[in-house]
C-alpha cells in the first residue's frame, strides 16, 4: 500500500467537516436563536464545499485521507478516515442537508419583528446542524465507540425533529423512535466491550490486523449488527419508521430517511467488510440478505394499502432499504469485494434511494400544504395544481421501481447481474418482484394525482416555484445516476486497508 500523509492540509478538511456544522450551531446559540436560518444560509454551502473538496481530493489522490486528533496515534488517540466510499457519502449528506435547507428557508424562519415565537425555527436549524456534524463523524470515524458517540447524538437531533409540532400522535412516534435507538445503543455498546475485551483495541485499522473469527468476536459482531438494524428500521424492527417519518416536518422527513438511516447501514458495512475477516460460511450474509428480501416484499404490499401519502412513502423507505442488505451475499466471491458489481450496486443504491426518497418526502409536503391534506383517494386534480411536484415524484418514483433512465434501474440490474452470477435465483426474483410492487404503489398515487377534478379543495395556495424546483433538481439527480457506467466503480475501492 502507498504511504500516506497524515494531518496534512488536505486531511485538515476532515476536521472541518464534523467541526463546521457545530460552529454553525454555536453561532445560532449565540444569536439566542434568533434568524439561525442567516446562519444555515452560510454554514450549508461552505459544508457542501468542503465535501466536495474530500471527494476531489480522494478521487484524484487515490488514497484515502487520514487525520490523527492531537497526533495522538491509535490505540491511544482516535483518527479521521475518508477513503472512497467515506467521501461519497459526505457528498451525498451535505446535497441532502443543502435541499433540506433550502426547501426549509419559508416555512421555518424568524417571524418579522421577532415578535412572534423562534423556538420551531431555532429546534429546526440546530437540531439540523448537529444531525449532519453527526453524520459526517459516523462517515469519517475509525473508532467504534467513537461511532456509538456520533449515533447517540444523530438518534437524539432525530427525535426532536420527529416530535417538532407538539402533537400528541408525533410524540408517541417519537418516543417509540427513542425506545428502539436506545435499545439498538445498548445492543452496540455490548459488542464494544466485547470487541475491547478481546483484543485491547477499538480502532477498525488496527482491529482489522488483529480480529478473529472466533465465537466472542463473532457474538460481538452479531450484537452489534442487530442493533445497528434497529436503528436502520430494517425488518423486522421497522416499526417506529413510519409514524415517525410520516409525522415529521417534510425537510426532516427527507433528511431522515435519506441519511439517517443510511448511517447505521454504513456501519454494518464497515464492520463486515473492513473489520470482519471473509467468514467461514456464507449463511450470515443470506440471513441478512433474507431480512432484506423480507422488507422488499412485507413492507411494500403495506405501502399499497396506505390511505395517506406520507405513510406510503415511508413504509416504502423500509422496503427500499431491504435491497441494501442484499450486498452481503452479493459481494462475495473469488474477487476482492470492492472489484464486484454486487457492492457497486449496492453503494448506487443507496446513493440513488437518499435522493429519489428526499424528493418525495419534500414532494409530499407541498402536497399536503397545498391541499390541507395528504389522503391519496382526494388527490383528483393535482397535477394541474402542481405540476412541477408531480413530476418530482413520478422520477424519483422511477428509481424506486428500477426503470431505465434512473439510478435505481443501474442499482438494480447490478444486484440482479451479480445474484444470477452467483446463483442466487431467489434473490433475483426478489429484485423483480419488489420492483413490479414499487410501481403498484407509485402509479396508484400518480393516477389518483392525474384523474379529472376541481384542483380546488381547500388549503393554501400553490408552493413558490422555487421550493417545487428542489424537489425536481433532487428528482433529477436520481435520474441522472441512471448513466453511470454499468461496472465496479474504481472510486468506492479507493482506501480499503487490503488494497495493493
Amino acid at each position: 500500500m502507498m504511504p500516506v500523509p497524515v494531518n496534512d492540509a488536505a486531511s485538515l478538511l476532515l476536521v472541518l467537516a464534523v467541526l463546521l456544522p457545530i460552529l454553525g450551531l454555536c453561532a445560532m446559540l449565540g444569536l439566542r436563536g434568533l434568524h439561525p436560518e442567516r446562519v444555515a444560509r452560510v454554514a450549508v454551502p461552505l459544508g457542501v464545499a468542503l465535501a466536495v473538496a474530500i471527494l476531489v481530493e480522494v478521487w484524484t489522490g487515490g488514497r484515502a485521507l487520514h487525520y490523527t486528533l492531537g497526533g495522538w496515534e491509535p490505540p491511544l488517540g482516535l483518527r479521521l478516515r475518508a477513503d472512497g466510499l467515506s467521501a461519497v457519502m459526505l457528498v451525498l449528506a451535505a446535497l441532502i442537508i443543502c435541499a433540506a435547507a433550502l426547501f426549509s428557508q419559508r416555512e421555518f424562519r424568524t417571524p418579522e419583528g421577532v415578535d412572534g415565537d423562534t423556538r420551531a425555527p431555532f429546534t429546526f436549524w440546530s437540531m439540523l446542524m448537529a444531525m449532519w456534524s453527526a453524520l459526517n463523524l459516523v462517515f469519517l470515524g475509525e473508532d467504534l465507540f467513537n461511532f456509538f458517540v456520533a449515533l447517540e447524538l444523530l438518534t437524539f437531533s432525530a427525535v426532536t425533529l420527529v416530535c417538532l409540532d407538539g402533537r400528541t400522535a408525533t410524540l408517541h412516534a417519537a418516543l417509540r423512535y427513542l425506545l428502539f435507538a436506545l435499545l439498538g445503543s445498548v445492543l452496540y455498546l455490548l459488542g464494544v466491550a466485547l470487541i475491547y475485551g478481546r483484543y485491547g483495541v477499538l480502532d477498525i485499522g488496527l482491529l482489522h490486523e488483529l480480529v478473529q473469527a472466533d465465537p466472542v468476536t463473532l457474538a460481538a459482531v452479531a450484537m452489534m449488527t442487530v442493533g445497528l438494524m434497529a436503528k436502520a428500521s430494517l425488518f423486522p424492527l421497522h416499526l417506529w419508521l413510519p409514524p415517525a417519518h410520516a409525522g415529521a416536518p417534510p425537510a426532516a422527513s427527507a433528511v431522515l430517511s435519506a441519511l439517517v438511516v443510511k448511517a447505521p447501514f454504513f456501519l454494518i458495512l464497515r464492520l463486515w467488510f473492513d473489520l470482519l475477516p471473509p467468514l467461514p460460511s456464507p449463511l450470515a450474509g443470506q440471513l441478512l440478505a433474507a431480512l432484506g428480501a423480507g422488507a422488499i416484499l412485507l413492507c411494500s404490499l403495506v405501502a399499497l394499502r396506505q390511505a395517506r401519502l406520507k405513510l406510503l412513502i415511508a413504509y416504502s423507505t423500509v422496503a427500499q432499504i431491504g435491497y441494501l442488505f442484499l450486498v452481503f451475499p452479493l459481494a462475495a466471491g473469488p474477487l476482492a469485494f470492492w472489484e464486484t458489481i454486487g457492492w457497486t450496486g449496492g453503494v448506487l443504491q443507496l446513493v440513488s434511494h437518499a435522493f429519489a426518497k428526499a424528493a418525495m418526502f419534500l414532494a409530499a409536503g407541498l402536497i399536503a400544504e397545498t391541499l390541507g391534506h395528504d389522503r391519496i383517494g382526494e388527490f383528483a386534480g393535482l397535477a394541474r395544481r402542481l405540476p412541477v411536484a408531480v413530476a418530482a415524484f413520478a422520477l424519483a418514483g422511477l428509481s424506486l421501481m428500477g426503470l431505465p433512465p434512473s439510478g435505481g434501474f443501474v442499482a438494480k440490474l447490478l444486484l440482479l447481474s451479480a445474484a444470477t452470477a452467483n446463483g442466487l435465483w431467489w434473490i433475483a426474483a426478489v429484485i423483480l418482484t419488489g420492483g413490479m410492487l414499487a410501481a403498484g404503489y407509485v402509479f396508484r398515487v400518480l393516477g389518483a394525482a392525474m384523474a379529472d377534478g376541481p384542483a380546488g379543495e381547500p388549503g393554501g395556495p400553490p408552493s413558490p416555484l422555487a421550493r417545487q424546483l428542489v424537489v425536481l433538481a433532487l428528482a433529477l439527480v436520481a435520474v441522472a445516476l441512471g448513466f453511470v457506467p454499468l461496472q465496479p466503480f474504481a472510486l468506492l475501492g479507493i482506501g480499503r486497508e487490503v488494497l495493493p
